[in-house]
């Protein structure tokens, strides 16, 4: 054991919003130390956002070529190199990499690479990936410490040996027939991408729709779609066993509302939920609480029930966004610098990456319900653009929930051509608090899809008649 070392800041996790921090307080001059087991960046560079959204690009221009005719271009045979697949997205990761070590270095925030243990009051020690003992005394500790993909207790299911998304985006073959247990984000951007691809896709679902969190109609027009492109969806499906192994062969004993069956399939992929990366590093150790899920308890500032401890991103019960994260370093950042800055009520965008995407902000039908709000709801299928008539990308609608007494936009979902961009320009006018004729009675340049706004917010009933 090497001597003990005192730092200012130790931050444990080199995720979005730790890395913006151990950045930020290195550049203003306060000696900052960074532990990071494995992925330098975080999940997102290396094995969840990017990579995954490179290769769901890959798999759209895969469906392009496929449907060529319908515009008018003719192609030859047309196959999927999936070892090119990922070497793409491999030459990507290796360019986030070196970006962020640079980053390391004009910083002057120290990365350790290695594995932390809480051994007491902000103290830790580092087992280095290259062999040795540090241990560190922090001024200022933070958690940055993220979640792994959720396998659940179902017999034979470890055993089968699961792809999650980590290997799911390493694969340089194509599953002649992918399993996929969960119709969550992962699953479907990832069951979407390798049925375009050329696998044969069978998506499992335990809950009554795809994407529990959402409205019954977005789930629905999701289902819709993806059934459209020749994905097998089963909803009210309990997985009891699991034989065989992934990239070989599995089988799965599942009960459905009409009985028990077994499906058989050459991959089996696991998207149902994530686990914080909480257990097993002494946080008891450090007096850091964590709740009923295994996330770290925190106040509305990031602030643990440890003194002089935070904890920021996924593990923090943030959700689960590499854009949420990167908020919780602003947060904590502030609230150093004696500045006011909470995570209460937040307005956290999202969007869903399967194509077309799914992008939300704000109040959803039915959590307004749950909340007793009373709303105006109008809704415009996205084949009303003008826009989307140049593309024949007309799929999904736009929704929108306004305030029954006043005029404030309370919530927007968007299924369709550049759904993201579209919720970000509603985001814009709810955080200004821009009433929704704003947005009605917008000039929006003809033709793109934000001139959609202009029909749907024109569209919404009078106060009198909710």
């Amino acid at each position: 054991m090497s001597p003990e070392e005192h730092v200012k800041n130790l931050v444990v996790g080199s995720g979005e919003g730790g890395k913006y921090l151990a950045w930020h307080l290195a550049g203003s001059g306060q000696k900052t130390v960074v532990v990071e087991r494995r992925w330098i960046g975080g999940s997102c560079p290396n094995v969840n956002c990017l990579p995954s959204k490179n290769e769901i690009w890959s798999a759209g221009i895969a469906s392009l070529v496929h449907h060529a005719a319908e515009f008018g271009v003719h192609t030859g045979p047309v196959s999927v190199d999936m070892a090119q697949v990922l070497q793409r997205k491999r030459d990507m990761v290796e360019g986030l990499i070196a970006m962020h070590l640079d980053r390391y270095q004009t910083s002057g925030a120290e990365l350790l690479m290695g594995q932390a243990r809480c051994v007491g009051a902000r103290a830790v020690d580092v087992q280095l990936n290259d062999g040795g003992t540090r241990r560190l005394i922090a001024e200022n500790l933070f958690l940055n410490l993220g979640t792994h993909a959720t396998i659940p207790a179902i017999p034979g299911l470890a055993a089968a040996a699961p792809l999650t998304n980590i290997e799911a985006l390493e694969l340089d073959r194509v599953p002649a027939h992918l399993l996929v247990l969960g119709g969550g984000y992962v699953g479907l951007e990832l069951g979407q991408a390798y049925r375009r691809f050329g696998s044969q896709v069978t998506i499992l679902e335990r809950g009554t729709q795809l994407v529990g969190r959402e409205d019954q109609d977005v789930a629905e027009e999701l289902q819709r779609l993806l059934v459209g492109e020749g994905i097998a969806v089963q909803l009210s499906t309990e997985v009891l066993y699991v034989e065989g192994q992934s990239g070989d062969q599995v089988r799965l004993q599942v009960r459905t509302p009409q009985g028990e069956e077994t499906l058989t399939g050459s991959d089996l992929l696991v998207a149902a939920g994530r686990t914080p990366n909480t257990h097993g590093i002494g946080l008891d150790a450090a007096s850091v609480d964590l709740d009923e899920r295994g996330y770290v308890r925190v106040d509305e500032r990031l602030r643990t029930t440890a003194s002089g401890v935070w904890a920021l991103g996924e593990c923090a019960g943030s959700p689960q966004f590499t854009h949420a994260s990167y908020d919780d370093f602003r947060v904590v950042r502030d609230t150093l610098a004696g500045h006011e800055r909470t995570t209460t009520n937040r307005l956290v965008p999202y969007c869903m990456f399967t194509d077309p995407p799914l992008a939300h902000v704000g109040l959803s039908e039915a959590e307004a319900q749950r909340r007793g709000i009373a709303v105006r709801v109008t809704r415009l299928p996205t084949s009303a653009v003008l826009r989307t008539r140049t593309t024949s990308r007309r799929a999904g609608f736009m929704k929108t929930l306004i305030g029954a007494q006043n005029d404030q936009i309370l919530g927007f979902t968007m299924i369709g051509e550049e759904a993201g961009e579209v919720m970000a320009l509603v985001q814009t006018a709810m955080l200004a608090g821009l009433p929704y004729t704003g947005l009605r009675d917008a000039i929006f340049t003809h033709p793109t899809m934000a001139e959609g706004l202009n029909a749907l917010f024109g569209s919404v009933p009078p106060q009198n008649a909710s």
